[in-house]
């Protein structure tokens, strides 16, 4: 069972300069900007599932469209088994959504932000409420004006997890944040999950922090979606190769799974995209007999810049 599911999601942003009848014909300009293109993933339920992806990527704009901020162009998303465009007010009820973007009301306590949001929310759990008080060591009777923005994330997350959401959507939750308020958010959310009446999308730059936290990983790339799987399979298909042998290399054409190949004196190093241990194994001494052959792990961090810069989809 899936908490949402995406069907060739397209979704385009309409300006003024996109008005024919303001412009005159072959100025050049376009009719609109396309930030998502035909994404299809699904977020299975109970999971913690990472939107990667750099700065114009489209990742806000998705979660936007994902709790009907936004409506899309074209396609369908699914969340919590109802139309994203036709979110009401049991379904909104069982998600909490917390953006960098997202303005709080600086002048409310903290207090008075969980008093106000409270009757929101018929699953509020006063328990879980006072835990993550205590957890987060938030001053209740401090202005949030008056706190740091990670205690202002704090609050937010709060407000977010006490309802005991089957939803989570997060936006950007670490950036900018010391160590110390990441590790308390990280544990916040992880207990939420663990218990698995909650699932969580959250799109992040803090690539190790995603790698810590997700089981399952994305990439958006131009609004387009260039992978979505579990991570373990993600980093088991990854490995950085060394081929090292006496004389030129030369041979066969090289599997279509191996990016940013580099031959030099003696040793040939590339990124194998879809590792076996004995396949690759097999490739390399099909096209380097004698070859020794190291295969090396990578990491999220490691795997999401080589696709980056590769602009592959793999």
């Amino acid at each position: 069972m899936n908490a949402i599911e995406t069907r060739a999601l397209s979704c385009r942003y309409w300006t003024k300069a996109s008005l024919a009848d303001i412009f005159p014909p072959n100025t050049g300009l376009s009719w609109s900007t396309e930030v998502l293109h035909e994404v299809s993933f699904q977020v299975p339920v109970g999971s913690l599932f990472a939107l990667l992806g750099a700065n114009g990527a489209g990742k806000t704009t998705l979660l936007k469209v994902l709790v009907n901020l936004l409506r899309p162009s074209s396609g369908r998303a699914a969340v919590l088994g109802v139309d994203s465009q036709q979110l009401g007010k049991r379904e909104l009820s069982q998600i909490g959504y917390v953006s960098e973007g997202q303005p709080p009301p600086e002048w409310m306590t903290v207090r008075q932000l969980l008093d106000y949001c409270r009757p929101f929310y018929p699953t509020w759990d006063p328990a879980l409420e006072t835990s993550l008080l205590e957890q987060f060591n938030l001053p209740t009777d401090r202005p949030l004006r008056h706190l740091s923005r990670g205690m202002r994330v704090k609050a937010a997350l709060l407000s977010s997890l006490a309802p005991r959401p089957r939803l989570l959507v997060l936006d950007e939750p670490f950036s900018g944040l010391d160590p110390v308020v990441r590790d308390d958010i990280t544990h916040g959310l992880l207990a939420a999950v663990r218990l698995g009446e909650t699932t969580a999308i959250i799109s992040s730059h803090d690539i190790e922090e995603v790698e810590r936290l997700a089981d399952h990983v994305s990439l958006l790339e131009e609004g387009r979606l260039r992978l979505a799987e579990p991570t373990e399979e993600l980093l088991g298909r990854f490995r950085r190769v060394e081929v090292e042998r006496e004389g030129s290399f030369g041979g066969q054409p090289l599997p279509a799974a191996w990016l940013h190949y580099e031959a030099a004196a003696g040793r040939v190093t590339f990124i194998d995209t879809a590792y076996e241990r004995e396949a690759t194994e097999r490739a390399c001494r099909e096209r380097f007999p004698g070859a020794t052959v190291w295969a090396h792990p990578m990491s999220l961090r490691e795997i999401f810049i080589t696709l980056t810069r590769m602009g592959r989809k793999v």
